[in-house]
């Protein structure tokens, strides 16, 4: 019986190791010259790290063991493996822009070494989740996996072979304020509503109900392009539900 409950505890662990070895793999792929399996791989990271939640609260298997794991594993899929996709982005860049492999200038540097400040802020944010008691129904700053799920989005998106994808893309100047954007998104002091529905009453879940609609109309008009402004949108509906809530309070 004994053998049995701690498979059962272990359960939610294992998913969680499953979602670290896809992000290591995602990191492989990447490194490897297979940038759209590396996207891949991080959807499927974020596959188990939705179930080992879930699979916690349902089987009631909650251990600070893997409250710790479930960080180190996120840090690794959704911090790093995705800094990875956006680094050989710009390689690819500085090398259309004649980058050449002895140039070593520290502006050059910099530009290789920014997408690490995705690692860097997602460490932040998963450390101020981590002690942040207000975090237990809804996030404060852009989680994580959503972070990830954008970046790993670019990269199937380039595949489509479509030439104004590729130009917006592959774009120095894009890809450093997408790169500044989001890392100070991730720990912007903004709430952001949890997917988790309680109960089905407009007046508690009117702000969830738009943003559902709406991403279901952008999925309609942009099909796979729609991924990446989705998860803009979910933070645009953050900031004018803190700006509605504060109105009605004056």
């Amino acid at each position: 019986m004994i053998f049995f409950v701690k498979i059962k505890n272990n359960i939610p662990n294992v998913l969680t190791l499953l979602n670290l070895l896809s992000g290591i793999f995602s990191i492989v792929a990447n490194l490897e010259g297979y940038p759209v399996l590396a996207g891949v791989f991080i959807f499927i990271s974020a596959f188990f790290d939705f179930f080992d939640g879930l699979a916690a609260r349902i089987l009631k298997a909650y251990s600070n063991i893997g409250k710790e794991l479930d960080s180190l594993a996120d840090l690794i899929s959704f911090g790093l493996a995705p800094a990875f996709i956006v680094f050989s982005f710009l390689k690819s860049v500085l090398l259309i822009n004649n980058f050449q492999a002895d140039d070593v200038s520290l502006k050059n540097l910099l530009i290789l070494m920014s997408p690490f400040l995705i690692t860097i802020f997602s460490a932040i944010r998963l450390a101020k989740f981590n002690i942040d008691e207000r975090q237990t129904k809804e996030f404060i700053g852009l989680p994580t996996p959503a972070n990830a799920i954008f970046f790993a989005c670019l990269p199937i998106i380039l595949a489509q072979y479509n030439l104004y994808a590729f130009f917006v893309i592959l774009n120095l100047k894009t890809l450093l304020f997408v790169i500044f954007i989001h890392s100070i998104l991730l720990v912007l002091p903004i709430p952001l509503f949890s997917l988790k529905i309680k109960s089905f009453k407009w007046n508690e879940n009117k702000f969830l109900y738009i943003f559902l609609i709406s991403a279901a109309v952008i999925i309609l008009i942009f099909k796979l392009y729609a991924i990446p402004f989705i998860i803009w949108l979910y933070v645009l509906i953050g900031f004018i539900r803190l700006f509605y809530n504060k109105l009605k309070k004056v």
